[in-house]
């Protein structure tokens, strides 16, 4: 078989260079990409190799000399044109199957691809000085922010203590409670901004785990008890005592999970539960549940709650407050953690929040599964007080029922009390409740609970006074 640009071959039209050339280097035939890339007008049969690829390909009286080794391996080569100025590119030689002492070349223009290559290298490394700047500027801002709010903060709390003017006084809590608020959303922008730069490390050590939960109730109890919501925590007795993680982040994710079941939870109950799902070696898997009976999420927007700077809702945080980045960081911190956190929620029916993490445990410290009374295998833990566990939180949302009649009560006997305490901003807590409890009350009732939120809003004494009979008569 003889190879001739008379004759026509299937690779002629190939987007790739194809040469044919014979054991002495001399070119055989070429394809017209080989041409066209090449510059060569004329014809390239009887051309050498090495005219094409010098650094690869060398003549002498003895033949043709190379170190490239032949085979189907794609290797990098620099192709020379008729003029002499050269390009990259990827390259196979091959011993012709069809004709013997002749190889087959084949070769892609890779110039383009290295020039996008360093393109992109490029652009990631302005991405990555970009970012770097960004995170020393957030953490340099945060840090400045800091400073002022903890000197209000400080100055404010010796305030209180010499002030006697209720007015003065109400004012100056406000603004402590306004500096603990920027201080948890300057920690939430400082720990977004480390996890997004990836320099966010963690830091495990031993620790006793029931005090730790302990320690996370007593952060929420008077939150719980102001607003007359049950508190249930159980773990199971296969944890051990003591266990080895990152405790503040643990407690740092429990605390952002328990914030939003207040948050969001009028009236009922949240629960929280840690079991131990699985062990490998002297690692062990557990898994929290926190679940609480507020005002729920719809399954279409169950997905905008991991996301950074997102709320479900945009009237949310006008009416709840908050950043949009605590779930963000809970789930970063989880996975971080060798977990991950995910949440089962139905509107106006409360949500689900659950996360797991792996933890190490202490030789010799491993817990002695014992059983329970009640077949559970769960230990009741903790509970916040006037919280008895009932299953009638539906029962309590439902306008006119006896549980729903009773709630509105207690809440309202709350609402005029922090009334004549002025304690105004307890009284739109109760208020807010109220609301909830009376969602599907009949249009008249509705228009009492709208004059009533507007007189707490607006501190009128009479008027909430007024409110608060007319709405015990219809009740």
């Amino acid at each position: 078989m003889e190879w001739s640009e008379g004759r026509a071959f299937p690779i002629e039209d190939a987007l790739e260079m194809v040469f044919v050339f014979d054991r002495t280097g001399v070119i055989s035939y070429a394809n017209a990409a080989a041409k066209k890339k090449l510059e060569y007008e004329e014809e390239l049969c009887g051309k050498r190799i090495s005219d094409v690829f010098p650094g690869a390909f060398k003549s002498t009286e003895n033949g043709l000399e190379t170190e490239y080794p032949f085979g189907n391996e794609l290797r990098n080569l620099v192709a020379y044109r008729k003029n002499l100025t050269c390009f990259p590119v990827e390259a196979r030689i091959v011993e012709n199957a069809f004709e013997k002492d002749t190889c087959i070349c084949m070769a892609n223009d890779i110039l383009e691809k290295e020039y996008l290559n360093r393109e992109i290298t490029h652009v990631k490394q302005e991405a990555e000085q970009a970012l770097k700047v960004k995170s020393e500027f957030v953490a340099n801002v945060t840090h400045e922010l800091r400073t002022p709010v903890n000197g209000i903060l400080g100055n404010t709390r010796e305030l209180i203590e010499t002030v006697r003017d209720e007015q003065t006084l109400k004012a100056l809590r406000l603004i402590e409670r306004c500096c603990g608020d920027m201080n948890k959303i300057i920690n939430n922008i400082l720990d977004f901004s480390k996890l997004e730069a990836g320099k966010f490390t963690l830091e495990p050590r031993r620790f006793h785990f029931r005090n730790m939960l302990d320690y996370v109730k007593t952060q929420h109890i008077n939150k719980l008890t102001e607003k007359g919501i049950g508190f249930f925590m159980t773990v199971s007795p296969q944890i051990p005592e003591y266990i080895i993680g990152d405790e503040l982040r643990i407690i740092q994710i429990l605390n952002n999970l328990l914030s939003n079941a207040l948050k969001f939870t009028a009236v009922g109950k949240i629960t929280v539960e840690v079991v131990r799902t699985a062990r490998v070696k002297d690692k062990i898997e557990l898994f929290f549940i926190v679940k609480d009976t507020g005002i729920g999420i719809d399954k279409a927007d169950k997905d905008k709650l991991f996301q950074s700077f997102s709320q479900v809702d945009a009237s949310i945080s006008r009416k709840y407050g908050g950043t949009g980045l605590g779930l963000n960081i809970c789930k970063q911190l989880a996975e971080l953690m060798g977990g991950k956190i995910e949440v089962e929620s139905e509107k106006n029916k409360g949500s689900t929040f659950s996360f797991s993490i792996w933890v190490g445990i202490c030789e010799g410290e491993e817990a002695v599964e014992q059983p329970e009374e009640d077949g559970s295998g769960m230990h009741i833990f903790t509970m916040a007080p006037g919280g008895e566990e009932n299953d009638n939180s539906d029962n309590v949302t439902q306008y006119g029922t006896p549980e729903n009649k009773e709630a509105l009560k207690k809440n309202l006997s709350k609402l005029i009390l922090c009334v004549e305490m002025e304690n105004w901003e307890k009284a739109e807590m109760f208020m807010e409740t109220i609301r909830q409890l009376t969602q599907e009350a009949p249009r008249e009732v509705s228009r009492v609970i709208l004059r009533l939120k507007m007189a707490v809003q607006k501190e009128s004494y009479e008027k909430v006074n007024a409110g608060y009979e007319e709405l015990n008569a219809m009740l």
